[in-house]
């Protein structure tokens, strides 16, 4: 059964942070450009965030500077920052005030629009087109200047009647965590067990129907 709009507004505004990332694996993404055109695949892999307490998370212990401000802000409000270089999206899942969130670790490219794309990230091709948060945003083209808008209504959005079911979402330790305690260890990332553009992925690990049902 396909989720509308309305229901994926209720799911971030009514369930937890884990829910609503294991809920996002097989979530369609889409970024429709300013001349029309969109890009879009279909999210794999992601990472909960439960700032304040956790300690992996910009808003541990209710940190606020202007870098995190759109943490504050509404449910599927749009925080982005850079990391080494490159640009990362996180949706925020909770309430205003509560800043919770998801990170967008992988996506699934889909496949009329993999040409373009591969030119967005200088012609790399395969799984290394979007098998990683800031790779994942190159090739979409997401500009910064959609920090604190919406993942419902914007140029970057989610498509529910475009969603797929994966056969299996595995709950794994989130990646680059090193000594913060638990929370290094939890099993805070959820992934699409048997598909290529999971980040990290071994080749060995990949299903032919690449994890999804039929």
């Amino acid at each position: 059964m396909t989720e509308s709009m309305t229901e994926i507004r209720q799911l971030f505004q009514n369930e937890d942070t884990p829910t609503v990332a294991q809920a996002l694996v097989g979530m369609y993404l889409e970024h429709t450009l300013p001349d029309g055109s969109k890009l879009g695949g279909w999210i794999v892999d992601c990472e909960a965030y439960l700032g304040p307490e956790d300690e992996a998370a910009h808003s541990f212990g209710l940190r606020k500077t202007p870098r995190v401000a759109a943490m504050y802000q509404e449910a599927g409000s749009i925080y982005l920052y850079h990391m080494h270089r490159q640009g990362i999206l996180n949706m925020v899942t909770r309430e205003a005030g509560l800043p919770q969130g998801v990170m967008i670790r992988a996506l699934e490219p889909e496949r009329q629009y993999m040409e373009k794309m591969s030119e967005n990230r200088g012609g790399k091709s395969g799984v290394d087109l979007t098998n990683g948060p800031g790779k994942l945003m190159s090739a979409l083209n997401v500009p910064f200047d959609l920090y604190g808008q919406s993942i419902f209504t914007s140029a970057l959005h989610l498509v529910p009647e475009k969603k797929r079911q994966p056969k299996q979402i595995l709950a794994l330790p989130r990646i680059g965590i090193p000594n913060k305690g638990k929370w290094t260890a939890l099993p805070l990332r959820f992934v699409c067990k048997g598909n290529p553009y999971v980040t990290k992925q071994l080749k060995k690990e990949i299903s032919p129907d690449w994890g999804w049902q039929e």
